[in-house]
């Protein structure tokens, strides 16, 4: 029997990345590390430090926890200096829990949810789901309370949407239809479980076993906070999150939380060649854009400030104070040309000389639903970088940017593949249209199936072929950017 080659080392990585980020947030904290090992200093957006903005310096900032600026400045700027960027997206259609969840139905503990983005809702049936945020927490001390924001992933299934059995509806496979407020919310629980839980205070740890939890502050002092909290959330639910992360539950403040599949990410197929993984879109392309700025060139006399930018929301639209349609990028450029080796080139020149990759994730032609795609049209997985055009401006990519890239995907070995949408069917869009009034941009992806999914096939080879593209566009896109000038 043929022994299959061994899974690609940067897509186990990728796979790795992705179980431990069940959020933007964790997505965020794990890309900052990162950037920390690869020689990169955080700094403040609130209150930069602008001695650190030095040249050849390597820095990052984030905003709101789910949102992340990483940056290097040459080391001899000039008039002549632009900014490459590569920008994407972190977050992913998901279930996020309602500020007021508890639900009772028939003897069971539910928990009220409500759906973020467009995603395949059926997908979510039947998964070993869990809860991933984070979580407003007070620190009580002799001076009064303070107040923080902690991450918390809850490492085993707590939640199931059951799907009704065939011998009770016999139609279902036909058109699995369903009311997604009615028959969409997850179980968390059984009632006689919860009368019979050790109430407020404790909580089943993480080995099942309950335990006192030990927070700076008694129950009875806080027995107001808790009583509020467990008003709108089921107790157990709050005592093993506040058992995650070694609080009281009087101690919880406020809340973002998720759902998300416990199934890990992983390669898979007969020669290692998928990767079958959550998030695909767009964790693949935020991965890949930051592992190649750690691996492209040292800072140098290109002149080229090198910028990723990755942000929240864009399922949902991107207007937010952390996405697309933000001014996290316009600040970006304004703090730039405030430093005093910059202020000469001036906000509008900076920007005009300056270029904008999207990256996003792409669709690879599905085999059983050939007819969904144009036919000169069809990427496929493990095919190198997807090049998105749509004439109606869902992508922005045109002639004079499309013709760059080409040039960079060539001097990185990275094949190219082409995707329009079919006239007959509505195309999706991504951060491109909003930050292309502001810089050239283009619009790419890898090919992936089953997006928007629980769970979602990419190629397992396309990962490499996303860092070194990003690379090498970090290294050479302002050499081949003087090539062309169309004003």
């Amino acid at each position: 029997m043929k022994i299959p080659p061994s899974p690609p080392k940067d897509a186990v990585k990728f796979c790795e990345f992705v179980t431990s980020s069940p959020t933007p947030f964790h997505a965020v904290s794990n890309l900052s590390s990162k950037l920390l090992a690869s020689g990169f200093k955080p700094i403040s957006e609130r209150s930069p430090d602008l001695d650190q903005f030095q040249p050849g310096s390597k820095l990052f900032y984030t905003r709101n926890q789910s949102s992340i600026v990483a940056f290097t400045l040459p080391s001899h700027p000039s008039k002549e200096t632009s900014i490459s960027f590569a920008v994407g997206h972190l977050d992913s259609p998901c279930l996020k829990v309602r500020p007021v969840s508890k639900r009772q139905k028939s003897g069971y503990l539910q928990v009220g949810v409500e759906l973020y983005g467009g995603g395949i809702w059926p997908s979510w049936f039947d998964r070993d789901l869990s809860l991933a945020g984070r979580v407003i927490i007070s620190n009580k001390s002799a001076n009064g309370p303070s107040y923080v924001s902690k991450l918390a992933k809850i490492d085993r299934p707590l939640l199931r949407i059951p799907t009704l059995a065939i011998h009770l509806d016999r139609s279902i496979n036909d058109a699995f239809k369903f009311n997604k407020e009615t028959e969409f919310l997850p179980i968390l629980g059984l009632v006689a479980d919860q009368l019979n839980g050790t109430g407020t205070g404790q909580g089943p740890s993480r080995t099942g076993t309950p335990q006192p939890f030990s927070g700076n502050s008694t129950p009875k002092e806080n027995e107001e906070d808790v009583a509020k909290m467990e008003s709108k959330h089921h107790p157990l639910l709050l005592a093993v999150l506040a058992d995650e992360l070694g609080c009281e539950v009087g101690d919880i403040q406020d809340f973002e939380l998720s759902l998300y599949d416990t199934q890990p990410s992983t390669v898979g197929g007969l020669s290692n060649e998928f990767v079958f993984s959550p998030r695909c879109d767009n964790l693949m392309t935020s991965f890949c854009s930051i592992e190649g700025l750690c691996e492209a060139a040292e800072p140098s006399s290109d002149n080229t400030i090198r910028c990723v930018i990755l942000f929240d929301n864009e399922e949902v639209g991107s207007v937010s104070h952390h996405g697309a349609e933000s001014n996290l990028l316009p600040s970006f450029v304004e703090r730039i040309v405030s430093l005093p080796a910059y202020e000469k080139i001036g906000y509008h020149n900076l920007l005009a000389n300056s270029f904008l990759i999207s990256a996003d994730m792409g669709h690879a032609v599905n085999p059983n639903y050939e007819n969904k795609y144009e036919t000169n049209h069809s990427p496929k997985i493990n095919g190198g970088i997807v090049i998105k055009t749509n004439a109606n401006q869902r992508y922005t990519s045109n002639a004079q940017t499309t013709f760059l890239l080409r040039r960079v995907a060539k001097k990185a070995g990275v094949p190219t593949q082409e995707f329009e949408i079919r006239n007959d069917s509505t195309c999706g869009s991504t951060v491109g249209p909003h930050l292309s009034t502001h810089v050239r941009t283009v619009d790419i992806g890898l090919a992936q199936l089953s997006m928007h999914s629980i769970r979602e096939t990419a190629g397992s080879h396309d990962v490499r072929y996303y860092i070194d593209f990003f690379k090498t566009y970090f290294d050479v896109v302002r050499e081949y950017d003087l090539d062309l000038k169309v004003d």
